[in-house]
Formats: C-alpha cells, sequence, structure tokens
C-alpha cells in the first residue's frame, strides 16, 4: 500500500475506532478491522487470561467461534499464536502452511483459506491478539504497513477505555466507601473521620479490602432500611 492509500486508511481507522466502554472498543476493533483492512473477510480477539484460558471476544461472524475454539483445542494456528507468543503471524495459504496442520484442515474445512494475527496488547492480568480471516488463498501477503498502524492505534483505544473503567470503578468505590461511613455515623453516632477510622481498622482486622467491607456494611443497611446508606 502507497502512501496515499496508507494515509486514507488511517482517516478511516479514526473514524471507526469511537471511544466507549471496553467491550464497546472490542467490538469496533473488529468490525473496523473488516471495513479498514484490504482482504479482511472476518475478524475476532482472543484474549489470554491470567489463568491461561483463552476466550474469544467481539467475533463478527458465528463461523469463526468454532473456528477460534480448533486453534484453543489444538494449541495450534496463527490467533494462537499471536496470543501467547506475543508475535505476529501471517499465514496466506493454511492449506500449505507446515506449520499449522492439525489446525489448516479445520479452517479450510469451515471456508477459511488465509489468516493471520496479531498481538493487539499486553496487560498485567491478559494478553490480546486480533484474528484477520479471508477465504481467499493468497490475502494478507502485503499487511505490513496498514496493519502495523491498525493495530497501534487499536491498542490506544483499549488503553484509553480501561483508563476509563477504572476511573468508573474508582467513583464506584469512593461512592460506595462513604455511604458505608453514612451507615456508621447514624449507627454509633460518630464523627466521619472516625467513621472512616472504624472502618478502616475492621479492614485491617478481617483482611478484606476496604471497598468490600464497605460493600457489605452497606448491603446490611439495605436490609435494616437504615438511612445511613443514603449518605456520601
Amino acid at each position: 500500500m502507497d502512501a496515499t492509500g496508507l494515509l486514507q486508511a488511517a482517516e478511516r481507522l479514526s473514524r471507526s475506532l469511537t471511544a466507549g466502554d471496553l467491550d464497546h472498543t472490542l467490538s469496533r476493533i473488529t468490525a473496523a478491522a473488516v471495513e479498514v483492512l484490504p482482504e479482511v473477510e472476518y475478524a475476532s480477539i482472543t484474549v489470554k487470561h491470567s489463568d491461561g484460558r483463552l476466550e474469544t471476544i467481539a467475533p463478527t461472524s458465528d463461523v469463526l467461534w468454532g473456528v477460534d475454539a480448533a486453534q484453543y483445542e489444538l494449541r495450534e494456528g496463527p490467533c494462537y499464536d499471536a496470543a501467547t507468543d506475543g508475535v505476529h503471524v501471517l499465514s496466506p495459504d493454511l492449506a500449505a502452511d507446515p506449520r499449522f496442520p492439525r489446525y489448516a484442515a479445520s479452517a479450510v474445512a469451515a471456508g477459511i483459506l488465509a489468516q493471520a494475527g496479531l498481538r493487539l496488547f499486553d496487560a498485567p492480568k491478559s494478553q490480546g491478539a486480533l484474528n484477520l480471516y479471508s477465504t481467499s488463498v493468497g490475502s494478507f501477503e502485503d499487511l505490513g504497513a496498514v496493519g502495523a498502524l491498525f493495530t497501534h492505534q487499536s491498542a490506544v483505544a483499549i488503553e484509553y477505555a480501561r483508563e476509563i473503567h477504572s476511573l468508573q470503578d474508582a467513583l464506584r468505590t469512593r461512592r460506595t466507601i462513604g455511604k458505608a461511613i453514612g451507615v456508621l455515623m447514624e449507627r454509633y453516632t460518630l464523627t466521619d473521620q472516625r467513621a472512616f477510622a472504624f472502618l478502616a481498622r475492621l479492614s485491617q482486622q478481617r483482611n478484606i479490602k476496604l471497598h468490600r467491607i464497605s460493600e457489605e456494611l452497606v448491603e446490611d443497611a439495605q436490609l435494616r432500611g437504615e438511612q445511613g446508606v443514603g449518605a456520601g
């Protein structure tokens, strides 16, 4: 792809990857891959969790559930390698690819003749790869710069979505702790400082995180019908 084509792809990609929560972002990435990247007919994302479990996210076609599952079961295939080894894997002709003899038979039977696996992100508790599929032999031989651009832009979108998710979690946690302090203030006639100290001491004694103790207190207060749950 020449410079003009790359610029046009970048502009289309920018329009396609709209900001949103993590699930929305991942769905937009696979949809945009089909829309923006040449020769891509289907796309999905493979996430490897911290316990080693592999999961397919946001497939653009139901056929990919079985295709991806075959790779996980056989521990073989472009998306498996990209998710577990951190490499970009291109296979323009699966049937003739000596790296994936068992998986290739399953893929070809499902109509998938070419495939690419591109490492998408590395997070503390998970890794992810973008899986690209084609029903035409010879696809993805020239993925090159546009593929690299796509994965970079997608990784930026995912990181943004993760930050938003973390902020939302932090706000929810803060509100819950505030409600728990309100419960303690009303229940034991404490100041907010003393209520927070009581909450922190309870967390240490039970070796449970502060927000979990707060959730328990708020839930208990709701069952009792205490007014303090509205505080904070």
